[in-house]
């Protein structure tokens, strides 16, 4: 999905999955996207099918190590992006908002699941897709954050979301 509400009807009129791919800003801002899927499908007879988020994260031990881990390689990234794109250079303190306030999943399982479990409520996803490879980074720390989201991250949103679901 490209970000438009053109986008958004394209996947409907091709009944396909709607799937959100959210590099930056608060989540929460796609919220019109997903209404506007929903009543897309209901005007033009498509089945609703599971709608996802796309957004790039690292998970380590701790949060601080995990922003640690991440920024040289997130800093070459989006600095080569930035570059094509006509965005200024990435800050530390713009990519440490990011990771607080916006759509940069990063830090220790249990601060990652929590957000990841606060996007997809927030949102009412289906389903959530973590970029892990962002940047250049050595092949141990993927492996390890991934290890992480696996092991740890997805049985703590599950487990959060059916708390939340268990209090209406």
């Amino acid at each position: 999905m490209g970000g438009s509400p053109e986008s958004v009807v394209r996947v409907v009129r091709q009944d396909l999955q709607l799937m959100l791919a959210i590099i930056g800003g608060d989540p929460r801002r796609f919220a019109p996207y997903v209404d506007l899927y929903e009543r897309a499908c209901a005007q033009l007879g498509r089945e609703r099918r599971p709608v996802g988020i796309h957004s790039p994260g690292h998970i380590a031990a701790t949060d601080e190590s995990a922003r640690e881990e991440l920024w040289p390689h997130y800093r070459e990234m989006f600095g080569r992006i930035g570059a094509e794109r006509g965005w200024p250079p990435v800050t530390k303190d713009k990519y440490i908002a990011e990771i607080e306030h916006g759509s940069l999943y990063v830090g220790s399982p249990e601060t990652v699941a929590r957000k990841i479990a606060a996007a997809v409520q927030a949102l009412k996803v289906q389903r959530f897709d973590l970029k892990y490879a962002t940047g250049p980074m050595p092949h141990e720390t993927l492996m390890e954050g991934l290890r992480l989201y696996g092991e740890k991250v997805i049985p703590m949103v599950r487990e959060l979301l059916a708390e939340a679901a268990a209090r209406g």
